[in-house]
């Protein structure tokens, strides 16, 4: 197994050696020493600080990736950590669909809005009055009044 000083691993992570360093103290990483003291890592840290970034661009918290890396002392065959993972993409998921559902509706608002504009005459200056009682959104229009 080849061993990396923190330089090499940051060069190949494209990370700094500050956030290595972090890692570290956060337990994502098992750094090893050299009997002269200086930290060395191994390909497989490399794999974790590739996947540490790879999860951190789905929305997972530091916190949430000790949690699952520290997995590997209670299981050594990944399986907790493999549930650990299934169980939180299926969160961040869950949570990515409200979210993307809750934008929709944004935009479906908005388009509305610009059709109703569109739909009004030239040098529209308020409300197009007698126009919505014809109109096919005056169940959603805030000026509609029902004579």
């Amino acid at each position: 197994m080849k061993r990396y000083r923190i330089g090499e691993i940051a060069r190949l992570s494209g990370l700094t050696l500050r956030t290595i360093r972090y890692y570290g103290e956060l337990g994502l990483l098992s750094e090893g020493r050299t009997h002269g003291n200086q930290r060395y890592y191994s390909d497989q840290d490399l794999v974790y600080l590739k996947r540490i970034g790879e999860l951190k661009s789905l929305g997972f918290s530091l916190e949430e990736l000790a949690r699952i890396i520290s997995l590997r002392d209670e299981d050594e065959s990944g399986n907790k950590r493999r549930n650990e993972l299934m169980a939180q993409y299926r969160r961040k998921l869950s949570t990515d669909i409200e979210r993307m559902n809750t934008l929709q509706e944004h935009i479906d608002e908005l388009k509305w809005r610009i059709s109703q504009l569109e739909s009004a005459e030239d040098a529209f200056t308020e409300c197009p009055g007698a126009a919505c009682a014809g109109c096919e959104h005056k169940s959603r229009c805030i000026f509609f009044k029902p004579e």
